[in-house]
């Protein structure tokens, strides 16, 4: 059984009845639970009433470092995040990709979502992209004894992912593993000790080969796991049950079905 550690379930339609048709597709090709991440605490509210009735379907709170025009405060986060349907904070983290202009802001939000989670024992969900050394340092800096969480949609170095385990954290890896240019990152897949790895859709985005180009969706997420297994030279079943017992180790507030 595989588990969609990443997806962003209310942004692949705006159709209730198909939103289950994709969730059951899923299910019907073995993905056993799917993780909605938010992107922002202002829709929050929105996607977790399209998706909470989904028994195979957990939640997270947190704004995405691209969308710092929603950055909220901290006792907002600490709120939502408190209830017991959120299961990780996030995603959080840095991207100076998109937006060189707000990196204060970001930096301070990574900051808030790294002490909300530590306060409330919830996993981060932690998106990086062009900020290696400061994603890094400010784990360091400002990380707690019970900081752990995710690197998502792994996309960096080896050498970086590498601190990132030092500091306990998974590496998840999307559909971007199985595009003909990713040698880096497919170096990185069969690098990363089995136990510390995660896989995941990120639908509706980064559909992986053969579906490229196409909307994404959690049932992919097995495309993704039959690539990583061949990568490193094991069975898709040891590469899906490891990787599903990854996901409950860290995301120890989903309650497995």
């Amino acid at each position: 059984m595989f588990v969609d550690s990443h997806c962003h379930l209310d942004k692949l339609t705006d159709d209730a009845v198909e939103l289950a048709q994709k969730i059951d597709f899923a299910a019907t090709r073995g993905v056993e639970h799917m993780l909605c991440v938010a992107i922002n605490v202002k829709d929050y509210p929105q996607m977790l009433s399209r998706v909470e009735h989904f028994t195979n379907v957990s939640v997270s709170c947190g704004v995405h470092p691209c969308y710092d025009e929603d950055m909220t405060d901290y006792d907002t986060l600490l709120e939502y995040g408190s209830s017991d349907k959120v299961v990780a904070i996030g995603e959080t983290g840095l991207d100076y990709y998109h937006s060189q202009e707000t990196i204060g802001v970001q930096k301070q939000s990574f900051i808030d979502h790294i002490n909300v989670a530590a306060e409330l024992d919830k996993p981060l969900i932690i998106h990086t992209r062009n900020a290696r050394e400061d994603t890094i340092n400010i784990l360091k800096e400002h990380g707690k004894a019970n900081t752990i969480g995710v690197l998502h949609c792994f996309t960096e170095s080896l050498e970086m992912a590498e601190q990132a385990l030092e500091l306990g954290f998974y590496i998840s890896i999307s559909g971007i593993v199985t595009f003909k240019t990713a040698t880096e990152l497919q170096a990185v897949a069969k690098a990363i000790p089995l136990d510390r790895l995660l896989i995941e859709t990120d639908s509706p985005w980064l559909a992986p080969v053969p579906y490229r180009g196409k909307p994404n969706q959690p049932g992919y997420v097995v495309e993704v796991g039959e690539f990583i297994a061949e990568l490193r030279g094991i069975s898709t079943a040891e590469l899906a049950k490891a990787t599903t017992e990854n996901f409950y180790r860290l995301f120890k507030h989903v309650k497995r079905a």
